[in-house]
This record gives C-alpha cells, sequence and structure tokens, in this order.
C-alpha cells in the first residue's frame, strides 16, 4: 500500500505543476494531502493511521518537514544558502545599470569583422555575463534585445542566432557564481553525509570493524569547491560553442557572415573596449579569485561582487558627467591601501605595540574610511538616479523568496517520499541495474536530462537529487567526489533552460524576439547546443580531474590546507615521494654519508644516539619502500583473479540482505495479527506463512551459490591488503622517526641565542632567593620558567628551577634547599650551553644541509603544509577516482 500512496505522492505533484499552480504551494501541498490521505486511510481500514507508512508515521514525518523548515530559516551558518541573495543582487545590478549591455554592443564592433564574429560575441560576453551575473533571464533578455536585431540584420541564420543566445544565456548555469551550484552544494552536503553514514554500515557489514578508515570517507561539497570545480568545464562548454559557430561560418558563410565595424579602430576604439571589458573582469577576478585562493568564504566573496556592482552601477548611471568615476578610484585606492597595509602588518587594536604600528592602524582606519564613503556614494547615485537600487532589491526579494520558498517544500515532498518508502525503492531500482556504478549513473543522468523537458532547474535540484545522489556517492566501485557529481548534474540541468517545450531561455528570448523569428526558429537552434552540452558532459564525465583538479588545488594550497601527514592524502604522497628515491638514492646515502663524518661524541647521549639511529633509519628507506612496491605487486596480481569472484559474491549477499529485511516485516506483521484476535484473518495468516517459507527457501539457495573457495580467496585478500598496508605503516613510521630528531636538534640550535641570553637573568635568582620575600621569589621564578618553556630542549634546567620554587612554597619556606637547586639547574645550564655553542659552530651547518636534503622525500610527512609542486602532483593524484570496492 505504501507504494499505492507514493504514487498518489506523485500524481498530486504533476497535476499541481501541469496545471499551472505556483511550484512553491504544489510540492508541500502534494506532501501534506497525500500523508493526510494516507493516514486517513490507514485509520479507517486499518485502525492504525501509520500502517501505510514505510516506518514511523503522519506526525513525525510532517515533523520531518516542519524542521527542515526551521532548518532552512534558522541556520544562518549555511552559507551556501545566503550567498543566494547577494550574486542575485550583483547581477541583477550590473543588468540594470546597463554594464551588460555596454560589454555587448563593444565586443560585437570588436569580434564583428571576423566570420560568426557576432556569434563569438555573444558567446563571449555570454560567458563574461555568466561571471558577473548568473542571472539567465536577464542575459537572455539583453542579449536578445541587443544583439538578435543586429544578428539578423546582417542576415545571420534565425536558428544559429536564437540558439546562440539561448545557449550563451544559460552558461550562467555552470559558471561560477551560479545559484544552480550554490543549491546543489547545499543539497550534496547532505547528501554526502548520508552517503558516508551508508558506507560505514557497509564497511562494517564486509569486514566486521566499527571504524572505517578515513581514506574511505565520502568527501562533502561546499558552494566555493562547486564554483571553482565548474570553471574548467564552463570553459570547455564555451569552447565548444565558439568552435560550432565558427565552423558553422566558415563551411556556410551565409549563416554567419562578418560585419564589418564602420568607426574607425583607434585609440579611443580600444579605450572604449578597455572601459567596458576591465571592469567586469576585475569583478570577475575578485569574486572567483577570492574563493579559489581561500582569501574569502562564498559568502564574502557574494558581498564584494554586490559591492563592487553596485559601485560599477554608480559611475555608469552617470557616464558623461566629470565626477563619474570618483567613487570607483576611491574605492580602488582604499582597498589598495588595506591590501598593502595588510600585507606588512598584523593589525589588532587591541594589541598596537609601537607607533609604527599604530601609524599604520591610523592609515588603515582614513582607508575603510574612503571605501565606506566610496560604497555609500555608490549607493546614493543608484537610489537616486533612475530609482535603479529600489528596483534592484526588489527584483532580488523576489527571486530569493521565490528561490527559498521551493526549497522550502521541497523538503515537505522529500520528506513525504521517504515516508512511503520511495527512497528505499530508488536504491533498490538503481542497485538492481546491471552494469554497476556507470550503468545506475547514465540512468540518472538519464532521467534528470528528460526532466528538464518539464520541469525547472530548482525543482529537479531539490526533489530529485536528494533521492539519487547518496546512492552514487555510497557507491565504493567509482568512489566519486560530491563536486563531480555536482558538475555533473549542473551542466545537465543547465539543459533544462533549452530543451522544449518548457525551456525557460526559450520563453524569454520569444519575449523580446521580432515577429518574424518563429518559435520552431529557436528550436531548431537549441538543438545543435544541446547536443553539444552532452558532449561536454560526456567530456567533464570522461575526465574527473577537469572538474576534481582546481577544487583539491585550491584547498592543498590555501591557508587552511591539511599537513602532509592527513591519512587521506598518504597515498598520493607516496606516489611523489617513490619516485624521488629511485632518482635520489645516491644523493641520500651520500647526505647520510656526510653527516656520519660529523663528530658528535660531544651531544647529550639521547640527541647522539638519536641522531646515529636516524641515519640507520634513513637507510633502511630504500628497501622498506621496495617492500611496499612488493607486497603492492603480490596484490595487484592476486586481485586480477579474484576481482570478480569478490563482486559476485558481494552482490548474492545483498540479495541475501533484503530477503532478510522482507522476512523481518512478515514475522513483525505475523506478530500483530497473532496479538489482534478481533482482526485474526486465517487466510491472511496463511498467505504468511507461505511467504516466509518462500523467502527461506529463496535464502538457502543464494547461500549454497556462493562458490565454497570464497572463504579462502577473502582470507587471502585481507592477507595480502593487511601486508600491503603493514609495508606502508612501516615506511611511514620509518620515515618520521628518521627525520624528527632532525627537526629536533634543529630548533634546539635555532634557539641557543636565546638561551644563552637568559644567562643574567637565570644569575639574577640567587640574590632574589636569598634577599626577597618567598611570594616575590617564586613569583620570578614563575616567570624564567614561562621564558624557559618556550625555548626548545631547556625543559631540564626549567625542571630544578621549578623544585626551587617549590621549596619556597607553603607556612615553611625552605631558602637553603631552593639555593641548592638553583645551583644544580645553572651546572645544567652551563653544561647545556657548552654542548649548544660548540654543535652551533660544527653541527648546524651540516645538519641543516642534510635536513634540507630530506624535507622533500623521508621529511615530507612532517612539514606544515605541501609546497606548490607538491600540491600540484597530489592534487592531479587526487583528481581522478579510484575504486576501493574490494575493501567492503
Amino acid at each position: 500500500m505504501e507504494v499505492f500512496f507514493l504514487l498518489i505522492l506523485v500524481l498530486l505533484m504533476v497535476i499541481a505543476l501541469t496545471s499551472g499552480f505556483p511550484v512553491a504551494f504544489s510540492l508541500p501541498g502534494s506532501a501534506i494531502l497525500s500523508i493526510g490521505i494516507a493516514a486517513l486511510s490507514g485509520y479507517l481500514f486499518e485502525g492504525n493511521p501509520s500502517a501505510y507508512f514505510a516506518e514511523d508515521g503522519p506526525l513525525e514525518w510532517l515533523s520531518a518537514g516542519v524542521t527542515n523548515f526551521r532548518s532552512l530559516y534558522w541556520d544562518v551558518e549555511r552559507d551556501t544558502l545566503i550567498a543566494i541573495p547577494l550574486f542575485i543582487f550583483m547581477g541583477i545590478m550590473l543588468q540594470r545599470s546597463k554594464i551588460a549591455e555596454d560589454l555587448l554592443v563593444t565586443m560585437a564592433q570588436l569580434f564583428g569583422p571576423i566570420p560568426g564574429g557576432l556569434g563569438i560575441t555573444v558567446v563571449f560576453v555570454g560567458a563574461l555575463l555568466a561571471a558577473t551575473t548568473g542571472i539567465v533571464g536577464a542575459t537572455v533578455i539583453a542579449m536578445g534585445l541587443i544583439s538578435l536585431p543586429t544578428m539578423l540584420e546582417h542576415n545571420y541564420s534565425k536558428p544559429l542566432a536564437t540558439g546562440t543566445i539561448c545557449a550563451s544565456g544559460t552558461l550562467g548555469q555552470i559558471i561560477a557564481p551560479s545559484i544552480v551550484l550554490i543549491i546543489l552544494a547545499d543539497q550534496l552536503s547532505n547528501a554526502a553525509d548520508i552517503a558516508n553514514t551508508s558506507r560505514i554500515t557497509d564497511y562494517k557489514l564486509a569486514t566486521g570493524e566499527f571504524t572505517m578508515p578515513s581514506e574511505f570517507s565520502v568527501s562533502s561539497a561546499s558552494a566555493g569547491e562547486m564554483f571553482v570545480g565548474a570553471f574548467l568545464p564552463g570553459i570547455v562548454l564555451v569552447g565548444l560553442y565558439m568552435l560550432y559557430i565558427l565552423i558553422s561560418a566558415l563551411l556556410n558563410p551565409g549563416t554567419a557572415p562578418p560585419v564589418p565595424y564602420e568607426g574607425k579602430i583607434d585609440s579611443k576604439f580600444f579605450l572604449k573596449v578597455l572601459m567596458a571589458l576591465v571592469p567586469p573582469l576585475a569583478l570577475i577576478f575578485t569574486v572567483l579569485g577570492s574563493i579559489i585562493m581561500g582569501i574569502a568564504t562564498v559568502n564574502q566573496a557574494g558581498a564584494i561582487g554586490a559591492i563592487g556592482a553596485m559601485i560599477m552601477g554608480g559611475y555608469r548611471l552617470t557616464e558623461g558627467q566629470k565626477n563619474s568615476f570618483y567613487p570607483a578610484i576611491l574605492a580602488v585606492i582604499s582597498t589598495a591601501m588595506i591590501i598593502i597595509i595588510l600585507n606588512f602588518y598584523q593589525l589588532n587594536i587591541k594589541n598596537i605595540r609601537d607607533s609604527e604600528e599604530a601609524t599604520a592602524m591610523i592609515i588603515a582606519t582614513i582607508a575603510v574610511i574612503g571605501l565606506l564613503i566610496a560604497i555609500f556614494w555608490s549607493a546614493w547615485r543608484t537610489f537616486h538616479i533612475e530609482d535603479t537600487l529600489r528596483g534592484v532589491m526588489l527584483e532580488t526579494s523576489k527571486t530569493t523568496s521565490m528561490v527559498f520558498i521551493i526549497l522550502l517544500g521541497a523538503t515537505m515532498l522529500t520528506s513525504a517520499f521517504r515516508g512511503f518508502g520511495g527512497e528505499e525503492l530508488v536504491k533498490e531500482f538503481l542497485t538492481s541495474i546491471p552494469g554497476g556504478f556507470w550503468a545506475q549513473f547514465i540512468v540518472v543522468m538519464a532521467v534528470i536530462f528528460l526532466l528538464g523537458f518539464f520541469l525547472d532547474f530548482i525543482e529537479i535540484a531539490v526533489v530529485v537529487v536528494p533521492l539519487v545522489a547518496p546512492i552514487l556517492l555510497a557507491d565504493p566501485s567509482a568512489n566519486i567526489t560530491a563536486v563531480w557529481l555536482g558538475v555533473m548534474i549542473g551542466i545537465n540541468l543547465q539543459t533544462s533552460f533549452l530543451t522544449p517545450p518548457f525551456g525557460f531561455a526559450l520563453f524569454y528570448l520569444r519575449g523580446v524576439a521580432p515577429p518574424d523569428v518563429k518559435t520552431l526558429h529557436i528550436y531548431r537552434g537549441v538543438v545543435a547546443f544541446i547536443i553539444l552540452q552532452l558532449v561536454g558532459l560526456a567530456i567533464a564525465g570522461y575526465f574527473p580531474p577537469l572538474v576534481n583538479y582546481l577544487p583539491n588545488r585550491a584547498y592543498l594550497t590555501s591557508d587552511n590546507a591539511p599537513p602532509p601527514i592527513n591519512p587521506k592524502l598518504q597515498r598520493c604522497i607516496e606516489e611523489v615521494t617513490f619516485p624521488y628515491y629511485a632518482e635520489e638514492e645516491r644523493a641520500i646515502r651520500g647526505g647520510v654519508d656526510s653527516i656520519s663524518k660529523v663528530n658528535v661524541e660531544y651531544l647529550p647521549e639521547k640527541y647522539k644516539k638519536a641522531l646515529n639511529a636516524s641515519q640507520q633509519q634513513v637507510l633502511a628507506t630504500f628497501d622498506l619502500v621496495e617492500a611496499v612496491h612488493q607486497s603492492d605487486i603480490q596484490l595487484k596480481e592476486f586481485i586480477s583473479g579474484y576481482e570478480d569472484l569478490h563482486h559476485q559474491v558481494r552482490r548474492t549477499e545483498s540479495e541475501i540482505r533484503k530477503i532478510d529485511n522482507d522476512i523481518y516485516k512478515l514475522k513483525q506483521r505475523k506478530m500483530l495479527l497473532e496479538r489482534n484476535e478481533e482482526d485474526f484473518d486465517p487466510l491472511i495468516m496463511n498467505q504468511i506463512k507461505e511467504s516466509i517459507k518462500t523467502f527461506k527457501g529463496i535464502k538457502d539457495e543464494l547461500e549454497k551459490s556462493i562458490p565454497s573457495q570464497w572463504e579462502s580467496e577473502r582470507g587471502k585478500f585481507e592477507k595480502l591488503s593487511k601486508d600491503s598496508r603493514s609495508a606502508r605503516q612501516k615506511y611511514r613510521r620509518n620515515s618520521d622517526s628518521a627525520y624528527e630528531p632532525l627537526i629536533q636538534i634543529s630548533t634546539i640550535l635555532k634557539q641557543t641565542p636565546k638561551l644563552f641570553e637568559m644567562e643574567s637573568q637565570l644569575k639574577s635568582l640567587q640574590s632574589v632567593i636569598e634577599e626577597e620575600q618567598p611570594e616575590t621569589a617564586m613569583k620570578r621564578i614563575k616567570e624564567i620558567e614561562s621564558s624557559l618553556g618556550n625555548i626548545a630542549g631547556s625543559s631540564p634546567i626549567k625542571s630544578k628551577f621549578s623544585k626551587a620554587r617549590r621549596a619556597l612554597k607553603g607556612k615553611n619556606p625552605n631558602s637553603e634547599k631552593a639555593l641548592k637547586q638553583w645551583q644544580n639547574g645553572m651546572t645544567i645550564y652551563f653544561q647545556e650551553m657548552e654542548w649548544r655553542q660548540r654543535a652551533l659552530k660544527e653541527l648546524h651547518e651540516p645538519l641543516a644541509n642534510y635536513e634540507l636534503l630530506l624535507r622533500d622525500s623521508i621529511g615530507l610527512r612532517l612539514q606544515k603544509k605541501l609546497n606548490l609542486d607538491q600540491a600540484k602532483a597530489v592534487s592531479v593524484c587526487k583528481s581522478s577516482h579510484e575504486d576501493i570496492s574490494l575493501f567492503f
């Protein structure tokens, strides 16, 4: 019966949407009605309102929807959603202030003289507007009003002209900042959590272990990562569009003839081009660059974009006036001053240490005031001239409200869908498709593509994605990233704007196109671009690094980059360092030989032993790397014959678990019937017993179908896998142990001058202990202990002074004992200084050269972060998807 009410839910939603009822009310209304009908039917026919729900009851699922409502409204930390109104404001401001129009007209004059130049201009400007606005409707309408008449006047093919404008307008869905990508990031972050929980459960069932290695976890996706990941696929789409137009113009010149520029191409023309092109490009660089370089979050970048758009709108609306550029110039100068000051000073108004920092703080304050004046000046202009700011704010509010109301409605619909067991049905359907992950993925992409003919991108993103994304992300056979999946869905959703009959870009253009441009012309024109989008989708799918590389690189080179010792980076770091050992073995062995000849007999015994042991461990590295290679080779050779058996048995075990679940449900139903004597029906009871018997028979057959060699083969795989992990762990422990003494001794030697400077302070403690009150002496000793605590290797000295302080503590302070401990501390101090000063002269330089030799290989795991070249190499390694299904 759950399936019946699930069909009612879908039917109600389809009827509401096709009848023109607002989407924002169609989604939650369908959910509430279907839950109400199911609860009423359960109460009337079964005496239980929860009878026709897969689990829980109507109140639980309605409250789940309310909880989702509240999380969207009240969770202010969900930066992926807060960024939406900021980017919408930025786009509408640029469109209303005619920045977009200037860009389009100027670029058409620049590129028009080449074959297909006007079409290429539309694509180029569409990409720039996508990177500054992300508003499809505004872009299509602007280009339809400005470019379409010009293209038709110069005998452009109507299908080519209309298709180019529609397709270029949709680039705002995949080129950041994009509302689609923000919504997908929000949905996929939740889906990744669900998928990770599912993967942990599968790992536990497969291995019996309660803890899954962190390198097997599902990676989530933020809006910033989605923006960066979509950048290269967006460029690929732009390139495909331009290439298609150029080839069309060359093969059939009549479809896109060149348009000569009638004016003079002189310095004034190029100045006009620069003034139209540079500000939008600067805004793009500022917004996207701040995200990519980790300087700003998506929220902060959105705020920067909104302010930048308002400043640009301020000078465009006052074009021709003498002071039109004053606010923009003031903003640029003020921002430059702030950036320069922050590069040289760590400013904190509560902790100004000297007059230089005070001067910097004053200059920074003046710069901030200047920036605020520029912002308010521009805001006043946009408010005062043509009431632009008010119109932009109203449009932003309308668009944002529409997006959020649909999101809220979709959460109710998703709750109802899950309440009727829809999620499990989707999961069973997808997992039953032969061909594994890629067959499931193609089916999902095909469904999303077909839904794009009838539904808007928001409905698809918030209704379909939460249902299918956890299933695809949890599959270990592909081990895809959420960013890659999000970008693939984003490119696919982009086609929903172009696909007849309900593609929104088609309606936008139809509304502004001349009467002689028929709807059929538009439909014919977009077909080629839909095919090009599918080609772009295939390219991004076949080359995952196209999506994954930039997010990985941005993360690994940011200030918040994980240290190289992070478990998720180990495999890729070893792929980088292992070839280095083969190339540099002679140099490393030579370095060990050189450092072994340095006299270290004067070092304390523990440092001398540690340094000698380190040299032996460095030499042992090559054998350990070879052991890793051999264990990997053995594992790969075994996997070639084991892989098919593993997948066959895991599929069988999955079927057995489903049958066990069905048997459990039947037994629960049987128990309820036995307890309810009034409604007891012997016929139904016999049917349940027969079903249980049948399921048990099927289960027995499935268990018998598992090959007899399975247990032994699985045992061999686990042993080889364990040996491989063990070999790598030995290598990693050996590397860390070999490098740690070098860091320790180097740090001690670097801080020796600090310890030398403390000699007079330490000596002065004698008179303090002898002459001062115990409380005063204790306070002074405590200060010196704190200073010693900041100097590496000084704990033996500090320990003696601590004992001296404790001797003065209590009702009966013992100054003689304190003096004795002070003398012991001074003795240790002079001993320390003796070997440290000698080591500083004899050992420091060769040790520094030795440490530098090992830093990027044996010592890489203990560095604070990867250098740029290492981050690039690791990013490339992590950008491909790796099959980890054999470990499940």
